[in-house]
């Protein structure tokens, strides 16, 4: 046997469903543009984004391919533009391949003696924040290279000191500058040290190892222990 409805509930709920309804007819009357409006305009945003996205991949692609030609001119001697035509690549990319440019203009700059070039170049690199922090450190190795003959061993170690520490993958190459400054400076017992550091540690490499032994052997410090660690 069916159970009566409730006339009563019947009425409230289609009392509930025309204010509903009738809300929501208000709030599109009302708002309905804005709402509208805001969801054209995220789909613009989202399509927009989606197209720079696209346009900056197509970008880096191109760039890239354009870095590799001057590669394969620099090895084909194909010179007399590659300094031009890395000036505008760096000035148009970012980021690695912006880093990749500089770092191998300044190498160009080196090959054809012009050594204020390098080292102006390589200076740019290390103190742009936005280039990767490997590539900076890279620059900032090369231009104390080059100038360190004509620098103080102080500034040559206060320049290179946060790289110079056990662990740090740059360790070796400015472990031995920064040796070679000390010694600059009279302090040879603090750079044998500092030699055997280098062949101590396993991140360094094996060629930079071996010479640290025998270079801080004849600084009076006894770094052979390391030896059997290099033949493996």
């Amino acid at each position: 046997m069916a159970v009566p409805t409730d006339s009563g509930d019947t009425f409230l709920r289609e009392v509930d469903e025309n204010l509903r309804r009738d809300q929501l007819q208000n709030i599109a009357r009302k708002y309905g543009a804005w709402i509208i409006a805001g969801v054209v305009l995220l789909l613009a945003a989202t399509g927009g984004w989606i197209y720079w996205q696209d346009r900056q991949a197509k970008a880096a692609a191109q760039q890239s391919e354009v870095l590799a030609q001057i590669y394969t001119d620099i090895g084909a001697g194909k010179v007399t533009t590659i300094p031009q035509r890395l000036d505008a690549l760096a000035g148009k990319s970012s980021g690695a391949l912006r880093a990749s440019a500089m770092l191998t203009r300044a190498a160009v700059a080196i090959e054809q003696n012009e050594r204020p070039v390098a080292i102006a170049k390589f200076r740019e690199i290390s103190a742009d924040d936005d280039l990767p922090q490997p590539y900076r450190d890279l620059a900032l190795i090369r231009s104390t290279t080059i100038e360190f003959d004509t620098i103080a061993p102080d500034q040559v170690i206060a320049r290179l000191q946060p790289l110079t520490k056990p662990g740090n993958p740059w360790f070796g190459s400015a472990g031995e500058l920064t040796a070679m400054a000390l010694i600059k400076q009279g302090k040879k017992l603090e750079a044998g040290r500092l030699f055997a550091a280098m062949a101590a540690d396993q991140q360094v490499p094996e060629t930079i190892r071996a010479r640290s032994v025998q270079i801080a052997g004849t600084l009076g410090v006894d770094a052979s222990a390391s030896m059997p660690t290099l033949a493996q």
